[in-house]
């Protein structure tokens, strides 16, 4: 990328931190949700959540811009529109719907499907979405992916997004991968925060919250998987890549996969024998990043690693300092996978619609503990029979600064974010079509 090109990408790097604003990092708090759930002042200028279901409980099904570069996408899908988009695709082209067994505090159930390589047992890749539920529209982006990537299959047609397109070859590479979907991993958070405007970024489970607190409901879905969850233990004193306070925007929750959204991953996860990639897609900081989450990487010292004791309390520190030496051990080869995947992910969004895109570890940006991208590799730590999974995160876009809550897109910025989230995902198919283990 030329130096002109990331110039303007660096305040936005500074300023929105890919998920938490700058004030939220730290202290960990929406400052003007300190009196309650006042809905922001000023949130006008964003794209409206959709009324009803647009898919008529599965009728219809969602297409996104490279089958049809002209259309236009003016609101969001609501829960119910996420869940019929599901059943639509599924109606339309067969794909196999599932659910979790775990159940949200709410009573919602965490829902996916596979498709692609379907006739065997075999699942390469799982893209999932909607974790953090003000990121509106994530969800929606991997679904009209899903649709566009469904239609040219069935319809013999390549994808086009903005200045980067895909032959039915590549099509055809990306579904004989595997993919198992999961749109909507946070149910509640997602109904709360279309319904009160309140720019809400966690579940809504009360079990820690304090009365007369809003602010305590809730758990940060991706501080909650397994990777050194214990941060205050496993990392350098002061590293703030989580929170135990239940008022913060990262509060990690009471243990690892506390939650049943986490542990409806986990699952996933379990039924996937073969898995070795997974996508997670977020807004709006405009970077690909890789793991670790909590520490750079290194490839020659395997005894640096996260079940080491040894090298708990000197972790997160970035760059290394004297006493606090550490980084987290990585197989080179796998290192270079990610590294280039991402590389090529983040030209693409460029080059789709030129906004600048930069690829990144995530210490890198932030350190951050219990994240979802690790989870896959956490889980072959402690069980070298289950494969080492590839875990990638997208954030999509830039933040809303006309806006209260800077999570909320306008209509443009949305049509951004369907191609820029496309390619992205794309270039990690077609990447994982080439790098199978």
């Amino acid at each position: 990328m030329k130096l002109t090109s990331l110039l303007p990408l660096l305040p936005l790097l500074a300023g929105a931190q890919a998920c938490l604003t700058p004030a939220e990092l730290q202290g960990g708090h929406i400052a003007r949700r300190t009196t309650g759930t006042t809905p922001p002042a000023n949130n006008t200028n964003t794209i409206p959540v959709g009324k009803g279901d647009r898919f008529r409980n599965g009728a219809s099904f969602p297409r996104g811009i490279g089958t049809q570069p002209t259309a236009n996408f003016t609101t969001i899908f609501n829960l119910v529109e996420l869940r019929s988009a599901v059943k639509g695709l599924a109606k339309e082209y067969g794909i196999v719907p599932f659910e979790s067994p775990f159940k949200t505090v709410q009573h919602n159930t965490i829902y996916g499907a596979k498709l692609g390589n379907t006739s065997s047992t075999f699942f390469h890749v799982l893209l999932q979405a909607g974790l953090h539920a003000r990121e509106r529209g994530a969800p929606d982006t991997l679904l009209y992916f899903i649709g566009d990537l469904l239609y040219a299959d069935k319809h013999h047609t390549g994808l086009q997004y903005g200045g980067v397109s895909y032959t039915l070859d590549d099509v055809h590479a990306a579904l004989l991968n595997g993919l198992v979907i999961l749109p909507a991993l946070n149910p509640d958070g997602i109904a709360y925060d279309q319904a009160t405007d309140a720019c809400w970024r966690k579940n809504r489970n009360p079990a820690s919250a304090t009365s007369g607190n809003p602010a305590t409901v809730g758990v940060d879905l991706n501080r909650n998987f397994a990777p050194v969850w214990d941060f205050a233990h496993a990392l350098a004193p002061g590293i703030q890549a989580a929170s135990t306070d239940p008022a913060s925007e990262i509060f990690a929750g009471t243990g690892p996969l506390s939650e049943p959204e986490t542990k409806s991953v986990d699952w996933v996860m379990d039924g996937l024998p073969n898995l070795g990639w997974m996508v997670d897609i977020h807004q709006p900081a405009g970077v690909v990043l890789h793991g670790w989450c909590h520490d750079s990487n290194q490839a020659t010292d395997p005894s640096q690693n996260l079940l080491n004791p040894a090298y708990d309390g000197k972790r997160g520190v970035v760059p290394d300092v004297p006493g606090l030496a550490y980084k987290e051990y990585k197989q080179l080869t796998e290192w270079d996978v990610e590294v280039l995947t991402a590389g090529r992910m983040a030209d693409a969004m460029t080059d789709a619609t030129g906004r600048p895109y930069v690829a990144l570890q995530g210490p890198h940006l932030y350190p951050s503990s219990g994240c979802s991208a690790d989870h896959g590799n956490w889980r072959n730590a402690v069980n070298s029979t289950r494969h080492r999974v590839h875990g990638l995160g997208v954030e999509a876009g830039a933040p809303n600064l006309d806006a209260d809550c800077p999570f909320y897109p306008t209509v443009d910025m949305h049509r951004l974010n369907i191609i820029d989230t496309s390619v992205a995902l794309m270039e990690a198919l077609l990447s994982a079509a080439r790098h199978k283990w």
